[in-house]
């Protein structure tokens, strides 16, 4: 992969690309209402169990496949799977606006006609026309989006900026792992057992007080 396409990756995954990936805690917020995210370690823990169990793992599958697809067709079934993954109606906003947003800029700037799909089919499917590697594409996309939840955590348990930061370099080699495992898994590998954060997720919609969407 080439220094350019490398760095086109790290701009669309950057905390500036108009995904509007800032507006999301993916339940966090609840989580720690709730009292079950309350300090570095618990936040650790459940950003742990997010990727590996939970949304992270699903959606490095899910942009695994989408780079591997050959179709349009193929990528609308992906879309659609993803869409009926998603646990809570947040929980689809979540991916559904993130991604229509990031397949509006990049059809714009880089001339792909992309779909509304979900972020991660869309990223996918963005990285194999740009021709960026599918596992840097992975670990990228899986960094970016335990980043974010970084930044929730910051502000709502609240932690420091070192803290967090801290909990956030933890998670390189589980990214790294995760996106090398997910060159041999299907949709069939699907499915997740991060029942915490899904119920989290979908309390947090009808929390009477709260800083995010989701």
């Amino acid at each position: 992969m080439n220094t350019e396409a490398q760095l086109t990756l790290v701009q669309w995954l950057s905390a500036g690309f108009p995904v509007g990936a800032f507006s999301y805690s993916h339940g966090l917020e609840r989580a720690v209402h709730d009292g079950d995210v309350r300090c570095a370690e618990s936040f650790g823990e459940w950003l742990n169990d997010v990727l590996t169990l939970g949304t992270g793992r699903n959606d490095a599958i899910l942009l695994s496949q989408a780079h591997n697809a050959q179709d349009g067709d193929r990528l609308r079934a992906l879309d659609t799977l993803g869409r009926a993954l998603s646990p809570s109606r947040e929980r689809l906003m979540e991916t559904d606006l993130q991604g229509a947003a990031f397949c509006k800029t990049v059809s714009a700037i880089w001339g792909q006609a992309l779909d509304d799909l979900v972020y991660p089919v869309a990223v996918g499917a963005a990285a194999r026309a740009q021709g960026i590697d599918r596992a840097i594409a992975v670990s990228h996309y899986l960094h970016a989006f335990a980043a974010n939840l970084t930044s929730a955590a910051i502000r709502l348990v609240p932690l420091g900026q070192t803290e967090g930061h801290a909990v956030l370099n933890q998670t390189h080699s589980l990214c790294l792992q995760i996106a090398r495992d997910s060159a041999d898994l299907t949709t069939d590998d699907l499915g997740g057992c991060c029942f915490a954060a899904d119920i989290a997720s979908m309390t947090h919609e009808t929390q009477y007080s709260r800083l995010f969407r989701s």
